[in-house]
């Protein structure tokens, strides 16, 4: 049951983040986002498991609004990854920020398309039948 649970929660995430990767531009940026909004996520999500005392007090709609809120919110911040990066440790990070655009696309870029796009890979080398 937990492996099924695993396997459908990493296809999800895989949908998710395909799709993050190719309306982001599929390099450093679409990585940043995504990780910046799952953190942020994780972190709002930890808040609101904290306040769940709410939605038995009768608050379930405040609650909710309260969680949408949360999540535009981080997806805001997600956009603006890069200025944490710069902000986080002066001159460090925009210089760990630049080191990281140059080296991406030579290191990382194909085994993160290659992990997100397999099944797609594994159709089109699939042989065709009937013809």
């Amino acid at each position: 049951m937990i492996n099924g649970f695993v396997d459908k929660g990493h296809g999800w995430f895989r949908r998710w983040f395909r799709k993050v990767w190719r309306v982001r531009g599929g390099g450093l940026y679409a990585c940043g986002f995504a990780l910046t909004f799952i953190v942020l996520e994780i972190g709002a999500l930890a808040d609101d498991v904290l306040g769940v005392g709410a939605v038995f007090r009768g608050q379930a709609m405040a609650f909710l609004l309260d969680f949408l809120m949360d999540s535009l919110m981080n997806t805001l911040k997600s956009f603006m990854w890069p200025v944490y990066v710069v902000q986080f440790a002066p001159p460090w990070g925009a210089i760990g920020l630049g080191l990281a655009f140059w080296l991406f696309p030579t290191t990382l870029k194909k085994p993160i398309e290659q992990w997100l796009f397999q099944d797609e890979l594994e159709v089109a080398d699939e042989p065709e039948s009937g013809r």
